[in-house]
């Protein structure tokens, strides 16, 4: 799964059009090559851009549970700009565990958390996965490189792990688990989890080493035990 980024364009980057014109003298391509780059339409919002990368389902996604928009609060706070006059981005911050039965509507609410951060101006890079997606991602095999796989999950600034629990406890699953939770436990990253177990049947499938930094690291939102699907379907 990519990592989301916001457009920008050579336009609003003065200093990387002229290393791309000296490039070009260089290599005797002429300038009117970089003047047609300039031409090209405008970039969409950074919002637009987002609704983008979002799967379809959760493409208007909106935040209103009030402990993820507090959240929101906190992350958008704790973010800074990586240089004088640059957009502010998602650095360190807290993390969230939203549990609930299935269909209760967590994963609405961490999309929307993202689309929260962006219309407060806050620049993300983030990526979303379930569990399940994230195990057979990391399993060996001939063309896996899972160590590289595993440190671009680990590293991006915001991630969503969907599904927490709902992957066949095993080694492998507790290990991978335990890498990706303690990394960003470590540096502080921003995780926004959703599992359909009660804390104490996650403790039975990842371990005692993931439940613990889980605990320390995140924010529990409890979601009332409501199959929205079945509710909306019914109707």
């Amino acid at each position: 799964m990519r990592t989301h980024r916001d457009p920008q364009t050579l336009a609003d980057a003065p200093s990387v059009l002229d290393r791309i014109a000296r490039i070009l003298a260089a290599r005797g391509i002429d300038q009117h090559a970089v003047d047609a780059l300039l031409d090209e339409p405008q970039p969409y919002s950074a919002e637009e851009a987002l609704s983008a990368g979002l799967p379809p389902r959760y493409r208007d996604a909106v935040a209103t549970n009030p402990q993820v928009l507090a959240w929101v609060r906190q992350v958008t706070t704790q973010a800074a700009a990586p240089s004088l006059g640059a957009r502010r981005q998602v650095t360190t911050g807290p993390s969230l565990l939203m549990a609930g039965v299935v269909g209760a509507g967590k994963t609405h609410e961490a999309y929307g958390a993202v689309r929260a951060l962006v219309q407060a101006g806050i620049g993300v890079r983030w990526r979303a996965t379930t569990a399940a997606d994230l195990y057979a991602e990391l399993r060996p095999g001939p063309d896996t490189d899972a160590e590289r796989v595993l440190a671009a999950y680990s590293r991006v600034p915001l991630l969503i792990l969907d599904d927490l629990g709902a992957a066949k406890s095993s080694e492998f699953v507790e290990e991978q688990t335990y890498r990706l939770i303690n990394r960003r436990y470590n540096h502080m990253l921003p995780t926004l989890i959703t599992s359909n177990l009660p804390i104490k049947d996650l403790r039975t499938c990842l371990g005692d080493r993931v439940t613990s930094r889980l605990a320390q690291m995140t924010t529990r939102v409890s979601f009332e035990p409501v199959d929205h699907r079945r509710l909306q379907r019914a109707a």
